[in-house]
C-alpha cells in the first residue's frame, strides 16, 4: 500500500464518494457488484461496521475494505474492492489480509461472483471457501407462474408505511436469527431502504393471519434494478422472510409468486435472487419455481 490507513468507524463524506465511484469501476469491469449493499449503506452511517480506505500517491482512492463485526454466534464478515486501474500489485491480497486480522479469528471474505482473480488471492493467503451464496434467475415470460391463489385464511396486502415496520422487523428477526447480516436489520436499515430510489411499497407483500389481522405471519420484499452494460432492467426477490410460527402453511410460496406476478406486470422480462447454498428447503422451492443458478458468492476464512 502506498500509505498505512487505520480502519475507522466511518470514512469521510469525501472519501464515502470516492469508494462509491471505485465500486462503480469495478462493478462495470468486472460484471458483479464488489460489495454487498449491506456494506454500501454502512459508509454514511457511523457504527456497525469499520472501514479502511486506501489512498494513492496521486491521492485518489485506490481500494476500500469493509469489516462487519461478528457477534451472538456469527463470525465477523469482510468485504474488498481494488479500483481496476490499481489491480495487479498485490494491493487486494493485502487488503483482504487486513481485513481477516481487524475482523479476529473466524473472520469470512466475501468474493462476490467468485471471479479467477478473488480464487488466485484465496490460494495465496491460505484460505478455504466456507459458506456460498447463490444467485439464481428465472425468465417472468416462460415457463408460465403458476396462479396466484391466496386461501381465505391469509390477508395478504402490500406496504402501508413505517406504522407496518414493528412487525415487518419482528419477522425478519425470527425468520432469519440464524442469518449475520439479514437478521441484524433495524428501523434504520428499514428507513435507508425506503429513501432508495427503486422502493416502490406496492412491491412489498405482507402476509397477515385472518384470524389475527395484527399479525405478521410473512412478507416478500421485492426489488428492481436499473439497466446496465451487461444486463437489462431486472425484478428481484429481495427478501422472503416467514415467522417460524407460520411454518407449513405454504406462505413462502405464495409470497413469493405474489412478488413475480407483480414483477411481471411491471413489464420486466427476467427476475433473480440469492440464497444460501446450503439452504436445501429454499432452494427446493425455487426450484419448483423455475429458478436455476446463475452464478455463486463465496465467503473464504483462514483455513
Amino acid at each position: 500500500m502506498s500509505t498505512e490507513p487505520e480502519f475507522v468507524d466511518r470514512p469521510s463524506t469525501e472519501q464515502a464518494e470516492a469508494v462509491r465511484a471505485v465500486l462503480s469501476r469495478a462493478t462495470q469491469a468486472d460484471g458483479v457488484a464488489p460489495i454487498s449493499e449491506q456494506a454500501v449503506h454502512s459508509l454514511g452511517r457511523e457504527g456497525g461496521a469499520r472501514h479502511l480506505v486506501v489512498v494513492g500517491d496521486d491521492g485518489a482512492v485506490t481500494g476500500y475494505a469493509n469489516v462487519t463485526p461478528g457477534g451472538d454466534g456469527h463470525p465477523a464478515m469482510a468485504e474488498v474492492v481494488v479500483d481496476p486501474q490499481a489491480r495487479g500489485r498485490g494491493l487486494g491480497g493485502e487488503l483482504v489480509d487486513r481485513a481477516l486480522g481487524e475482523g479476529g479469528d473466524g473472520t469470512r471474505v466475501w468474493a462476490h461472483g467468485d471471479l479467477p482473480a478473488a480464487r488466485a488471492v484465496a490460494s495465496r493467503l491460505g484460505l478455504a471457501g466456507v459458506r456460498e451464496l447463490l444467485q439464481l434467475r428465472r425468465s417472468l415470460a416462460e415457463p408460465d407462474l403458476p396462479t396466484l391463489e391466496v386461501p381465505e385464511s391469509v390477508r395478504l396486502r402490500t406496504y402501508r408505511g413505517p406504522q407496518d415496520d414493528a412487525e415487518l422487523l419482528r419477522v425478519n428477526a425470527a425468520a432469519f436469527a440464524w442469518h449475520p447480516e439479514q437478521g441484524r436489520w433495524t428501523a434504520a436499515d428499514v428507513e435507508e431502504r425506503r429513501q432508495e430510489s427503486w422502493f416502490d411499497p406496492e412491491g412489498l407483500f405482507l402476509a397477515f393471519d385472518s384470524a389475527d389481522p395484527d399479525r405478521l405471519l410473512g412478507f416478500h420484499w421485492t426489488k428492481v434494478h436499473s439497466a446496465t452494460a451487461s444486463d437489462p432492467q431486472l425484478g428481484e426477490v429481495y427478501v422472503v422472510g416467514i415467522d417460524p410460527s407460520a411454518q407449513g402453511r405454504g406462505l413462502g410460496r405464495l409470497l413469493t409468486l405474489a412478488g413475480l406476478h407483480h414483477l411481471r406486470d411491471r413489464g420486466l422480462s427476467t427476475v433473480l435472487l440469492y440464497v444460501e447454498g446450503d439452504n436445501t428447503a429454499a432452494l427446493n422451492t425455487y426450484g419448483k419455481l423455475g429458478f436455476e443458478r446463475f452464478h455463486v458468492d463465496v465467503a473464504y476464512a483462514r483455513k
